[in-house]
């Protein structure tokens, strides 16, 4: 639940930075976000959670 709370969040500063710096507008980002939805309720949504899940765990395991 972390993780993915951590990804939310660091979505969502991307998305107002894109759209204070006007490469996104609202309505790309309304699509975005629909988008996401929709792909949460599908079939898909168990291997994009492994995915980002295995990434992840990956780049906590890098030393700096």
């Amino acid at each position: 639940m972390v993780i993915s709370l951590s990804v939310v969040v660091l979505l969502l500063v991307f998305v107002c930075l894109f759209l204070r710096g006007g490469g996104l507008k609202p309505s790309h980002a309304l699509v975005c976000v629909l988008f996401g939805f929709l792909l949460a309720g599908s079939s898909l949504a168990a291997t994009v959670h492994d995915g980002l899940t295995a990434t992840a765990e990956a780049v906590s395991g890098l030393d700096p």
